[in-house]
């Protein structure tokens, strides 16, 4: 009667849901329950990796079949197949090193929790000096790929995941293509690190900018949704200089474009003679 309570107890505790993911890491080359739930009580042996491998490629429907057995439910799986990989006595801190410094150049207010590395294969030792080679736009997201080249040429591949916070800036209203960003129209928040199609803007953009396109309320604005902000309006009135020795002459113009910093535009003066300048500030230009 006690035995049954126990059974009884045992299956209600256990029976929750558990997604399983495409790939674990292991200590030993006994996998285990809490291999794959961290939490399993009594630890059950589940398959062994063989003596000369260090890797087992398991049916994603086999594991689930018996992982129900001991009443641990799966309801999701990205994979039709599970790899368990033997983890590398090896020390990754370098790696962790050069891979934050590559993403604290991009985000220098980048809040670190923790950096997972892993070799996409068994390693027994690294060299002394190598370099971390990162795809151009591996710092939009959080995890990835990266590799590193030994002595001889040979290049290991590893899988990272970097767990952090940071601030975005995102749009407090609704803007329009034209519109100055700054602090009045954005909002300053604190998000999780994911992914980004684009560098999101910093302080740095902010009132030195315009929005590129119209912007929906809440969109997080990144630099391809910014261009520099125009300093000479369309229609507007701009003082012209002209110097010429130690002779300075100005006079005002009306604007036919608009127009950055050192952008060229054309002006028209009060006689209608149209001229040619560059801008050298907000609505001061200087004869071409």
């Amino acid at each position: 009667m006690l035995q049954k309570i126990f059974l009884l107890l045992f299956f209600t505790i256990h029976l929750f849901s558990y997604e399983l993911h495409s790939v674990y890491y292991v200590d030993s080359k006994n996998i285990q329950v809490q291999d794959i739930i961290p939490n399993a009580k009594p630890n059950i042996s589940l398959y062994t990796i063989n003596q000369h491998k260090y890797t087992k490629k398991i049916k994603t429907k086999d594991l689930i079949a018996l992982l129900s057995q001991y009443a641990y439910k799966i309801t999701k799986s990205s994979s039709r197949y599970i790899r368990f990989i033997q983890k590398s006595p090896i020390d990754t801190s370098n790696i962790k090193s050069q891979l934050i410094e590559n993403y604290k150049e991009h985000y220098p207010d980048l809040k670190i929790n923790s950096v997972l590395i892993m070799p996409r294969g068994f390693v027994k030792s690294l060299a002394k000096k190598f370099q971390v080679s990162l795809n151009k736009k591996a710092y939009l997201s959080k995890k990835g790929t990266l590799s590193i080249k030994t002595i001889d040429n040979k290049k290991l591949f590893f899988d990272y995941l970097i767990d952090a916070n940071l601030y975005v800036y995102t749009s407090k209203r609704k803007l329009h293509r034209g519109d100055r960003v700054s602090t009045l129209n954005t909002i300053k928040k604190n998000i999780v690190f994911d992914k980004f199609r684009a560098l999101p803007i910093n302080i740095s953009h902010l009132n030195t900018s315009q929005a590129k396109r119209n912007l929906k309320v809440g969109k997080i604005l990144t630099i391809r949704d910014i261009q520099s902000l125009d300093l000479v309006k369309k229609n507007a009135h701009v003082s012209v200089s002209l110097k010429n020795g130690n002779i300075n002459i100005s006079f005002f113009a009306k604007a036919l474009q608009n127009g950055k910093l050192q952008d060229i535009i054309t002006v028209q003066k009060n006689n209608r003679q149209k001229i040619r300048v560059r801008i050298i500030g907000k609505n001061m230009v200087e004869l071409k």
